[in-house]
């Protein structure tokens, strides 16, 4: 229920503000209470009920701003803790990024060591090479390198990251040139290695050695530009290394002979044979069969001369085979 004295006081104040009222300027409030007595009104000036809309208006904006603001603040703070985690989970990133360019620096550093020994086992070095020694010490350990990390900041590990990685693509493209040097060379001494006549063509008794001998024929000294290995007669002769044959044919002194070239300035020369197994032109690997022990030509028995030459010189055919 509204109180009576306040009623009256109100009704006061509005009859002084009616007095003062300026014609066509009133708003009028009724009061309707819940028992059945009259109906009370009110008359207050038109700008007063304007005033206090306008202030109810301004404080539900007022209101809203704050709303507003108290939410911004909730969101700025959720979107900064979320920024802080994301902040945590990238540098926890870049340092393990860190860890494990330096992981791979080392490895790029093995590789290089690796490098250093082949070239030393290949007996391949270049200047640089020699002036490279090979690594002495220790790696620092990944718990101390860690460490080294979580006191630094990340500007720092990035400009660092940026460093080592900008070394280690300078360091892969050399290795990657000095791998190929490697790789050439190993093949080239592979076809060396193919064509160097390293197999005894047919195994028997030496009966004479490469160099200055007496001779068989005729009273004095002869050169002896191979070996005479006696066995046999049909005995199966294999080719020494891989090659290609040149000549299959026969003259005089030398009965059938074949002569191979092995390349690399290498050939060898088979004389005194029974038959051939190959012909001029074909191929042959190491270990095939090629000829047959035979007593052709200036021969005193069944046995077989073998001849090696190196850019067309005659040399001692010990040099090259195997024990």
């Amino acid at each position: 229920m509204i109180d009576k004295n306040l009623m009256v006081n109100i009704k006061k104040a509005c009859q002084n503000l009616w007095k003062q009222r300026k014609p066509g300027n009133l708003f009028t409030l009724m009061i309707i209470p819940r028992s059945s007595s009259t109906v009370k009104k009110i008359t207050i000036p038109t700008y007063f009920a304007r005033s206090l809309g306008l202030f109810f208006f301004v404080a539900f904006v007022v209101f809203l701003y704050f709303i507003y603001d108290y939410a911004s603040i909730k969101r700025d703070k959720a979107e900064l803790q979320r920024l802080r985690v994301e902040t945590k989970e990238q540098a926890r990133q870049v340092k393990d990024l860190a860890l494990k360019v330096d992981e791979f620096a080392d490895r790029m550093e093995e590789l290089r060591q690796f490098d250093k020994k082949i070239r030393i086992l290949a007996s391949y070095q270049t200047a640089r090479d020699k002036k490279m020694p090979l690594g002495i010490g220790g790696a620092v350990s990944s718990d101390v390198r860690l460490k080294e990390l979580l006191d630094s900041d990340n500007q720092k590990i990035v400009a660092e990251m940026r460093r080592n990685l900008s070394a280690m693509n300078e360091d892969a493209n050399y290795r990657e040139q000095s791998f190929n040097e490697l790789l050439s060379f190993l093949r080239e001494q592979k076809s060396i290695l193919a064509a160097t006549p390293s197999l005894w063509p047919v195994r028997g008794w030496v009966t004479s050695e490469f160099g200055m001998r007496e001779s068989p024929f005729s009273s004095g000294v002869e050169f002896h530009n191979g070996i005479d290995i006696a066995t046999r007669y049909g005995k199966e002769i294999i080719a020494p290394a891989d090659g290609l044959v040149v000549e299959a044919s026969n003259r005089a002194a030398d009965g059938n002979y074949i002569k191979i070239d092995h390349g690399h300035g290498y050939a060898t020369l088979y004389c005194h044979l029974s038959k051939f197994a190959v012909k001029e032109g074909m191929r042959v690997k190491r270990g095939d069969v090629i000829a047959y022990v035979g007593d052709t030509g200036r021969s005193t028995g069944s046995h077989l001369h073998y001849t090696v030459l190196v850019n067309n010189v005659s040399v001692n055919p010990r040099r090259y085979l195997k024990r």
